[in-house]
């Protein structure tokens, strides 16, 4: 009797709601592309299969009608461009064909959902088995059009001359200067692999990315290197150390957070696409945008992730991906849950998400992995960069666009908030409202400063290519050590 009372006690308790998924923000790295010393740069097959598979990954748990956590009333099989918007830098043929193989992967060929029977009776299919045409956005950027992913420099190409200065500050550091004498040796021994394309005195710690570049490709897709006795897995894994370290020093600096520009901005166009989503009570519940491996980096830094692992202080592998979820545990049959009901939660997964399941991470030093959204959006607004004017003067740029901002607005931008962030110069407020798409999609790939522009014995044999090539980036960058 009394384990049957339990049964109807258990019985009469409310049932806890299946947790819904209103929004979901999602950056991606491409997948594998040629080394940036061997232009022009382009995304290779294997690289479209990485970024594909992502996709088909993101459609399983969000999107097909199966879905593990369907995404609120998003269309399942035929895409509605109303419900999306996917965002991915000009003229840049390695992050626009990575948005278009993942955006293939995430909605397939319609096949049977577009064929349509004509009066006459006959049935047609659209072309390619009802390939889906899903645009993908451009942003003008500061870099004149150039094709990042074929820059070796970013940060002088990313317009902010604060960032630039910063990132310079690097390189003049006991820091650097440490790394630098401690590796010479390392570098100048890989030389009989990489010297027909690096002259010895380009092989040390300032190329320390270019050249971990060049070799990852070469190990990934050539029959024969040169000298390759001497890639031992100790010698590659020492070279993505490097390499790591390099890049880290030129994105984070905890005491000089003006260096992570491209991570503030890229919190910015997160929050301005969150918000719209809960405001709009769904309207819009997807977003994609592709950059490069930078942002993820200033990102990291900025939301204080590197205190859970080293391993966001490295560079992050091809079709790599973080996702921002919105979800709530309130009912949704009735109507649009508001903020107070909505948390929000950080994936991310270090390589392509077919093969590396994303995983849930804590932001801004916080235990929980579950956040109410006002705690969100207070902490990312610390170090958002949302606002033209409070950019312009955060990077010390009165020229161009930043002259005609500068001219409509005291700089001071709208929204809570009067966190800081510090440069050489002064600490200055950061905005936390408005859209800035001029930094998010530079990606910025902080690395190699030497542009290389020769070729060698160590050549990369594409297996296919799925872009034409394009020109190399115009001019040197800026900031150029």
């Amino acid at each position: 009797m009394a384990s049957k009372a339990a049964l109807l006690s258990l019985a009469a308790l409310p049932l806890a709601r299946a947790e819904t998924v209103l929004g979901l923000y999602i950056f991606s790295r491409h997948g594998d592309r040629t080394p940036k010393a061997l232009k022009p740069t382009n995304l290779t097959s294997l690289g479209a299969e990485q970024v594909y598979a992502s996709g088909s990954w993101y459609r399983s748990q969000y999107v097909a009608s199966d879905a593990n956590t369907p995404l609120y009333g998003l269309s399942s099989d035929l895409v509605n461009l109303e419900q999306m918007a996917v965002m991915a830098p000009p003229m840049d043929n390695v992050l626009q064909n990575s948005a278009l193989a993942f955006l293939q992967g995430l909605y397939p060929p319609a096949g049977d959902f577009s064929t349509q029977e004509l009066r006459n009776d006959t049935e047609v299919t659209a072309p390619l088995g009802g390939y889906q045409y899903i645009p993908v956005n451009t942003v003008s950027t500061a870099a004149s059009g150039a094709n990042l992913e074929n820059s070796a420099w970013l940060q002088g190409a990313s317009g902010c001359d604060n960032a630039v200065v910063s990132s310079n500050n690097y390189l003049s550091s006991t820091e650097y200067k440490t790394a630098y004498d401690d590796s010479e040796a390392f570098f100048q021994d890989l030389l009989p692999v990489i010297n027909g394309t690096f002259a010895a005195s380009a092989a040390n710690f300032k190329n320390a990315y270019a050249i971990y570049d060049y070799v990852d490709g070469a190990v990934v897709h050539n029959q024969t290197i040169p000298s390759s006795d001497l890639l031992t897995n100790e010698t590659l894994r020492e070279l993505k150390v490097l390499a790591n370290e390099h890049e880290w020093g030129l994105a984070y600096n905890s005491t000089d957070e003006i260096r992570a520009i491209a991570g503030a901005t890229l919190a910015g166009q997160i929050l301005s696409a969150l918000n719209a989503t809960v405001a709009g009570h769904g309207g819009k519940p997807l977003n994609i945008q592709f950059g490069a491996y930078g942002v993820f980096l200033s990102f990291f830094g900025l939301a204080k992730l590197p205190a859970l692992s080293d391993d966001f202080t490295g560079v992050v592998n091809y079709a790599s991906s973080m996702a921002f979820e919105l979800v709530t545990n309130a009912s949704v049959s009735d109507r649009f849950p508001g903020a107070d009901d909505i948390s929000v939660r950080f994936r991310f997964a270090n390589g392509s998400a077919a093969s590396v399941t994303p995983s849930v991470y804590p932001l801004f030093g916080q235990d929980e992995t579950l956040l109410p959204y006002s705690t969100f959006v207070s902490e990312m607004s610390k170090f958002a960069v949302k606002d033209t004017p409070h950019w312009c003067k955060v990077c010390g740029v009165t020229a161009g666009d930043c002259a005609t901002a500068s001219s409509g607005s005291d700089g001071e931008g709208s929204g809570s908030g009067s966190d800081t962030v510090s440069n050489n110069k002064s600490n200055i407020s950061l905005p936390i409202a408005g859209v800035i798409g001029a930094l998010v999609t530079l990606a910025v790939v902080l690395g190699a400063e030497t542009l290389i522009y020769f070729f060698s014995g160590l050549m990369l044999t594409k297996k296919s290519t799925l872009a034409a090539a394009q020109a190399a980036a115009a001019g040197n960058a800026k900031g150029k050590a």
